[in-house]
């Protein structure tokens, strides 16, 4: 079995997605279906779906795609961590259309321009109900923000987090610090894990290389281990650096010098035990 922990399915009739107006975007300024996925996925068996947009009807949809295929293993949706009903909005998800699907929450925390907002306290409030749920949090961070959310996870013990695109590394830029710093910090937390994502999109699009992924890969690699992370493909936006096959290809090289059971966690056994994803 291999779980790619990390994708996307939109449909802009239904609803816009706003953070792929810009021209750069527009590689992936189009309809991607679960059909468009499994296409292109070649041996990836199970994976995980997650939410694009912060609005409340996304969720079951997600939910509702997840129930109508053996291809999608979990979602992580979204919910307004910030509102006093959270725990109700987490109960209506659970009891609805392809509730059993829902593993983690997720909101775009990159977007946010306090940097501490993983620390406001309605949020940690919102947090916590996540983990009473039973559910994953997915943290969307870039560096800058790693502090507040190791702050958030230290408060947190008992709630399961997730890393995302391994807070998305100045690669293209150079300067492994201080995002090393701040992932290392973060992993420290055993209720931490992440997944090994978005890496190529960080990269110069056109002129990366797995050379070029590589230090920053070692990094999460020794922060982590094995057993901590879990390969994403995130797909369709990878599609603005590399084809779907490049992307598990590249994740394929980087883990080269990994025993197989070691590779066989960061390919599956990570994400279904996280994720509760079965074969």
């Amino acid at each position: 079995m291999i779980v790619d922990a990390h994708h996307h399915v939109w449909d802009l009739a239904v609803r816009d997605q706003d953070w792929i107006t810009d021209p750069p975007m527009g590689a992936i300024r189009r309809d991607f279906s679960l059909a468009d996925l499994a296409a292109v996925a070649g041996p990836v068996t199970r994976t995980v779906l997650v939410q694009t947009v912060a609005v409340p009807e996304e969720t079951p949809e997600l939910l509702a795609l997840a129930a109508s295929t053996d291809l999608v293993g979990a979602v992580v949706g979204w919910t307004d961590l910030t509102s006093p009903a959270v725990g109700d909005a987490l109960s209506a998800l659970r009891a609805g259309g392809g509730g059993e699907w829902l593993r983690g929450v997720r909101h775009v925390v990159q977007a946010e321009p306090d940097p501490e907002w993983l620390c406001r306290p309605d949020v940690l409030r919102g947090l916590a109900a996540v983990g009473r749920a039973g559910l994953v949090y997915d943290l969307l961070t870039v560096p800058r923000q790693l502090p507040a959310a190791r702050r958030a996870v230290a408060a947190l013990p008992d709630v399961p987090f997730v890393l995302d695109h391994c807070s998305k590394p100045p690669i293209a830029s150079g300067g492994l610090e201080p995002w090393a710093a701040g992932v290392r910090a973060l992993a420290a937390h055993d209720n931490v894990t992440c997944k090994v994502s978005g890496l190529v999109t960080e990269a110069d699009w056109r002129r990366w290389t797995v050379a070029d992924l590589r230090p920053w890969f070692d990094v999460v690699l020794d922060a982590f281990g094995p057993s901590r992370l879990m390969f994403g493909s995130d797909w369709p936006v990878c599609l603005l650096a590399a084809p779907y096959a490049d992307v598990l290809e590249a994740a394929r090289a980087l883990t080269d010098e990994l025993s197989p059971a070691e590779r066989a966690e960061v390919f599956a056994g990570t994400a279904a035990r996280v994720y509760g994803v079965e074969p």
